[in-house]
C-alpha cells in the first residue's frame, strides 16, 4: 500500500501520518495539483487504485467490504499462481 499525500510539505505529512496512525509508505505530492495527482488524473481524495502483482489496475475506488473482497480475491489468485509454479518445478535427479 502506498499513500500519495497532497497535504503540503514533508513536515506536515509527517505530523498527519503520526496523528492518524498511518503505517504505510507515503509519497509526498505537495498539493492536489502535484505531479502524481496530475499524472493519474486524480480529482477526489481519497482515490483508491488496487493493482495486481503485475501492476495492472484491477479496481478503482473500492471501499469497505468491496475493497476487502477485491484484495482477498487478488491474494487468492496470487497464491494459486505461486502454487502452480512450485508444482511445475522438476524434481532433482539422482544421476
Amino acid at each position: 500500500m502506498i499513500g500519495v499525500n497532497s497535504d503540503g510539505l514533508a513536515e506536515n505529512v509527517a505530523k498527519i501520518v503520526k496523528e492518524n496512525g498511518i503505517t504505510w509508505r507515503q509519497a509526498i505530492d505537495g498539493t492536489t495539483s502535484g505531479p502524481i495527482a496530475t499524472a493519474w488524473d486524480i480529482r477526489g481524495w481519497p482515490t483508491v487504485f488496487v493493482l495486481d502483482e503485475e501492476g495492472v489496475i484491477r479496481s478503482t475506488n473500492a471501499r469497505g467490504k468491496m475493497l476487502d473482497e477485491t484484495v482477498e480475491a487478488l491474494l487468492k489468485q496470487l497464491e494459486k499462481k505461486k502454487n502452480r509454479k512450485s508444482d511445475e518445478k522438476p524434481e532433482a535427479s539422482n544421476e
